[in-house]
């Protein structure tokens, strides 16, 4: 009896904490708020998100290519140095922490100068070439949020390590191709220019500075700060007038060397191999000091609707030995996750959804609760998914809530079915129910969900 009565206060006392925990909350004011250009990843995000990743873990494993995450923070000379003092990103961007540190840290604008930091770091030169490495993750840039760009964003990016050949620069544009494609996003172009190699440019950056210093008084004030301190990067001013001014500049590709005249040609000739549509570019330079020779940048061509700019990468020859490592050969790519996602919305692309379990476990009373524990457990081993409540006390609540979840079967355990060694299956289409032997059902509801 003693048992029993216990049972009967414990079920007191869980009914007592079902009816406060159902209780309504007054509503309240909204104190805090997520900080502005990030957004909260719901349940209904990752959906794309997985897909996306499940996507480049595909192409990963097919092209060869390896997983790396490298810190969200760096020590900020890494970006200083690799990305360029007078870009926009270390200049205005960089999210900086300082802690009473003599040299700050930065929170990761960019996948590249810290991945190359890690190739260093670990000896991955002595690896077999190419390296192939692959990195999927969020990053952070202090401007001003609009659509499509946040503060905080995710990027995935594919880079290759210890080659020269042209090959490598088609295939990386390739294989983001072929990621967007199999998210349904087909419709691409890629822009394409060389921006030659610390031999050529200086000639080509010489003719830019002849030809934009008598319109000097006509550009905005970034361009005239970058005449002296970088001034490919005027070629990347999103101002207009400025565009229109640089709408005659000298052409990149006039001012080659020989051998990047060949690497660009070489890397023209296997994307129309591969029939991936491009366009010459010759105002592309990208916003980062350590590319070299090839750049390019990805876009969407949606019907009626201004190109939407989905990826950016090209080679970085430089970088490596720039960041204290034995010069070697570099070449990558990064696409912006956040507007894939707007894109794969916009085309209503099918996501796969989260897998709704076709099994509800109901329970009614404290012994049976401590059974339904243990049941649980052994449907858990038995990989079948089950969904349950064991916070409700209401048989009524529970079917309910497997009617909203559009679970089909229910099983029912109270004390009395406890005692009997048996439990409840109840078809929630037909309205039909029978017992099954309660050391049996794990293997019978399998078979019969199946």
């Amino acid at each position: 009896m003693g048992k029993v009565l216990g049972d009967l206060i414990l079920e007191s006392l869980v009914f007592n904490n079902y009816v406060m925990d159902e209780t309504p909350n007054t509503p309240r004011k909204i104190k805090y708020q997520r900080p502005r250009g990030t957004y909260d990843i719901l349940p209904e995000d990752w959906v794309y998100l997985d897909m996306i990743l499940n996507s480049c873990q595909e192409m990963a494993r097919f092209y060869g290519f390896q997983r790396i995450e490298t810190p969200i923070f760096e020590n900020a000379e890494i970006f200083t140095r690799g990305i360029g003092a007078g870009t926009d990103i270390v200049e205005k961007e960089m999210f900086l922490i300082k802690g009473g540190r003599k040299k700050p840290l930065a929170l990761r604008p960019e996948g590249t100068a810290g991945l190359v930091r890690a190739y260093i770091e670990k000896g991955m030169g002595n690896w077999i070439k190419p390296v192939r490495l692959w990195h999927f993750g969020p990053f952070f840039r202090h401007e001003k949020p609009q659509a499509g760009r946040f503060r905080q964003f995710w990027q995935f990016g594919f880079e290759s390590f210890g080659r020269q050949n042209p090959i490598i620069d088609a295939q990386t544009v390739q294989i983001i191709v072929n990621v967007l494609r199999k998210l349904q996003i087909k419709d691409t172009i890629t822009h394409i220019n060389s921006i030659g190699c610390d031999k050529c440019r200086p000639r080509y950056l010489k003719k830019l500075k002849d030809y934009l210093e008598p319109y000097r008084e006509y550009l905005c004030l970034d361009c005239k700060k970058r005449l002296k301190s970088n001034i490919l990067r005027t070629l990347d001013c999103k101002n207009e007038g400025c565009h229109e001014i640089l709408a005659n500049a000298p052409q990149t590709f006039e001012s080659l060397c020989k051998k990047c005249r060949q690497h660009f040609k070489g890397v023209l000739e296997f994307i129309e191999t591969l029939e991936l549509p491009y366009e010459l570019d010759h105002s592309l330079v990208r916003g980062l000091d350590y590319y070299n020779r090839t750049v390019f940048e990805i876009f969407a061509q949606e019907k009626d609707k201004a190109k939407i700019a989905l990826a950016g990468g090209g080679r970085y020859d430089d970088l490596i030995d720039i960041l204290g490592g034995n010069p070697s050969f570099a070449c990558g790519a990064a696409v912006g996750v956040e507007r894939v996602i707007q894109l794969m919305r916009e085309k209503s692309v099918k996501v796969k959804k989260s897998t709704v379990p076709q099994l509800f476990l109901a329970q009614l009373g404290i012994s049976a609760k401590r059974e339904a524990l243990q049941l649980f457990e052994k449907f858990r081993k038995a990989n079948v998914l089950i969904a349950k409540d064991f916070s409700r006390d209401s048989l009524k609540s529970q079917l309910s809530k497997a009617n909203r979840l559009g679970i089909r079967y229910v099983l029912i355990l109270g004390q009395k079915e406890v005692l009997e060694g048996e439990i409840i299956l109840r078809d929630m289409k037909t309205k039909t129910q029978k017992k099954i032997e309660l050391d049996k059902v794990v293997e019978k509801v399998k078979k019969k969900i199946k």
